[in-house]
């Protein structure tokens, strides 16, 4: 199957093609019989032997478009398909785009909303605080004289988006079938669960709902904020939310970090990750410094909740053992735990998985203060995983990457900030949270119902058995092998033997009595010799018809 080359797509090729090509994978476009789609250029990097750097890479993808800007963005959170500087350029990169006219504001808001701009809002400034690639931020206060900022998706972005996934699809159907670097990584796989969390930032109610459950999670540690939604005036474009006034971690003065508490804070927010992670199970998977904020009351606020990450329960437990092998540095450890959360593919060396684990958490143990970094363990175990022909549920990567992301601003509210001693401090907290969820109202409810049905037969059941047992009629059924069918089996077996000896007999008899002289004679042999002959031979053939047509196989 080769690559359609649909007008619509054309473009798309060309820029992907473009960017194999500068970045060293000239050998996928050649696979891929996409040379037609591509203008050659005789100035490109890849024909003057300009090696172009990691920020490169960034920039181009922002000059693709928001589809792009997203992909990139997703793509820092996969250790096992590029190398470090790639991953740290993609965290970076940059995700503001010119603002589009107030006038698609007013249009787009209006239609959501199904009332007016100036009936909605007393106040709506028509310079965004924002303007991103899927969206731009305005600031806006609400006919009760709250203070609110309305967050407004860009026109026609879905269907721009859907496009390039087409495209993008068909590329990684085509590398999947066709390379070996596609049947490693599968790539269809990888591109359907990017296009699943890209789609999920789309809808702004889902987003409204992370606010609302994640608030409500982090209700008890007073240093952490979420804005709550304004639901009545939320659509799947547009979301309202209150106004949180703060400033960004990194853009805080020397005179600020004096005045502020930074141990504090720091051991806070990252007490209130792993709760995310590890108790509560869904996760705010964007905590880069652009959407963690120190706010006027001393407080962590955080934004932009429209990627989250969620880990299964069955995962929390075996992702907290795993973090504390890594803080405890107990590479082996940590090597099992990370093969409990995966799946193994073919050509996977696990001796060689679990050694290069274990020197990684080895290494990493013995680092220093300034050079710990929880996140960059998890998200190095990553890239081993992929190396290795082993595959990490989607899940990892997003915590890896959270983790990794995290570790940078403690480290600006504190940077001596130890990670693995916070894991190790509140361990005993996680299991009592992890205990207290499973012993909760509401679970507790649920193993009730489900043992109501056990509970209304139980004493039927005990009755019969006490009966039985008194009775001395108890029986204990094992179904391992039908005998009936093992005695049969054997019972052919003999005969067969029994036949085969009476034949062998028939024969032997026949030629010692061709050695008798007699006038019964047939065809000019001694006739009872000849007759002993016949009778085995046609005994000898029913037996090879009966084994050959009527005997039953293993595979019936």
């Amino acid at each position: 199957m080769g690559i359609s080359l649909k007008p619509d797509h054309l473009k798309r090729y060309k820029d992907i093609g473009r960017l194999f090509i500068k970045y060293g994978r000239s050998d996928l476009i050649n696979s891929a019989s996409l040379d037609d789609a591509i203008l050659q250029d005789e100035s490109t990097d890849a024909e003057t032997g300009i090696v172009p750097s990691a920020n490169e890479l960034a920039k181009d993808l922002e000059a693709m478009g928001p589809t792009f800007i997203k992909l990139g963005q997703l793509l820092s959170t996969r250790a096992d398909l590029l190398p470090a500087p790639y991953l740290d350029a993609l965290a970076r990169l940059q995700d503001d785009v010119e603002p589009f006219p107030f006038t698609e504001i007013e249009e787009l808001v209006t239609s959501e909303l199904g009332v007016r701009l100036s009936k909605a809002f007393a106040e709506f400034d028509p310079v965004p605080i924002a303007a991103a690639s899927l969206g731009q931020v305005h600031r806006a206060v609400m006919r009760d004289g709250r203070v609110v900022v309305v967050k407004v998706q860009r026109p026609n972005i879905r269907a721009q988006i859907g496009k390039d996934f087409e495209a993008l699809s068909e590329i990684a159907e085509f590398l999947d079938n066709h390379t070996q670097l596609g049947k490693r990584y599968e790539f269809q796989r990888i591109l359907a669960e990017f296009r699943k969390n890209l789609l999920l930032e789309l809808d702004y109610r889902i987003e409204a709902r992370n606010l609302i459950t994640v608030g409500n999670n982090l209700a008890d540690i007073e240093t952490i904020v979420v804005p709550t939604p304004i639901e009545d005036y939320t659509t799947s474009r547009v979301l309202t939310m209150e106004h949180i006034r703060g400033k960004k971690i990194t853009s805080l003065s020397p005179l600020a970090h004096i005045e502020l508490d930074g141990p504090m804070l720091a051991e806070e927010l990252f007490r209130a990750y792993l709760q995310q992670i590890l108790v509560d199970g869904l996760f705010h998977a964007d905590p880069h410094p652009g959407n963690v904020f120190l706010t006027d009351q001393q407080q962590i606020a955080l934004l932009d909740l429209g990627m989250v990450g969620q880990v299964l329960p069955e995962h929390q437990d075996v992702l907290l053992q795993l973090l504390m092998a890594i803080s405890e540095g107990v590479g082996d450890k940590a090597a099992q735990f990370t093969i409990k959360l995966g799946e193994a593919k073919n050509g996977f060396d696990e001796s060689k998985f679990r050694r290069e684990v274990s020197d990684l958490v080895a290494r990493h143990q013995g680092a220093n203060m300034e050079d710990i970094d929880a996140g960059r363990v998890v998200l190095e175990i990553t890239r081993i995983a992929g190396q290795a022909n082993f595959r990490m549920p989607s899940e990892f990567t997003m915590v890896a990457k959270t983790l990794l992301n995290l570790d940078q601003i403690v480290h600006i509210l504190d940077p001596s900030f130890d990670p693995k001693e916070s894991i190790r401090r509140h361990a005993t907290e996680i299991l009592e949270r992890r205990l207290a969820k499973a012993f909760s109202p509401t679970a507790v409810l649920r193993l009730l119902v489900e043992a109501k049905g056990l509970l209304e037969k139980l004493p039927g059941r005990v009755n019969t058995f006490l009966h039985l047992l008194a009775n001395n009629e108890l029986r204990i059924k094992v179904d391992t092998i039908d005998e009936n069918l093992l005695l049969e089996a054997f019972q052919k077996i003999a005969n067969r033997i029994t036949l085969g000896l009476v034949i062998a007999s028939l024969i032997v008899g026949a030629a010692l009595l061709t050695r008798v002289e007699t006038t019964f004679k047939i065809l000019g042999y001694p006739g009872v010799a000849i007759i002993f002959f016949l009778i085995a031979a046609c005994m000898g053939l029913w037996l090879v018809f009966a084994i050959v047509f009527k005997d039953k196989t293993s595979d019936e």
